[in-house]
């Protein structure tokens, strides 16, 4: 009778050894991600006015529960920001990227699209926004 209530005891004690201590865990990580050339910091100007654009690849770990049962992921999403004349911040989104050309989708208050063609000899871009309607001049410089 002792030695069945030590094995369970031990038995207990297995249980609540986390499950990532028994697994490997392989985590999805920001810096490991192959590099675009639109990541990183800019110098812009839209419509004439200055501006600052920044692209970077985060981590985005997901947790997702049924009820008592939680399963976790991680991987990694590309961000982007923009500021207008040193206002605040906006958030950009990726629209798509062929070769040296990407569509951004504006996600402030008036969400709309926007384009930027890159020339990798002077490592500029240049395209247009858009506003109501209108289309606007957009040149960027990497910094």
């Amino acid at each position: 009778m002792v030695k069945t209530m030590k094995i369970k005891a031990v038995l207990a004690g297995l249980a609540i050894i986390p499950l990532s201590f028994l697994a490997p865990a392989g985590n999805a990580q920001a810096g490991l991600v192959a590099t675009q050339w639109f990541f990183g910091n800019w110098d812009c100007f839209i419509d004439g006015r200055p501006a600052k654009m920044q692209w970077r690849v985060v981590d985005d770990p997901q947790t997702q529960c049924d009820g008592n049962v939680c399963s976790s992921t991680s991987g990694v999403k590309v961000v982007g920001r923009f500021s207008d004349n040193g206002g605040a911040w906006v958030p950009l989104a990726q629209r798509y990227v062929r070769g040296n050309d990407f569509g951004i989708r504006y996600q402030g208050r008036e969400q709309d699209n926007w384009f930027l063609r890159y020339d990798s000899r002077v490592r500029t871009a240049n395209g247009w926004t858009t506003w109501r309607g209108n289309r606007y001049p957009l040149q960027c410089r990497k910094v």
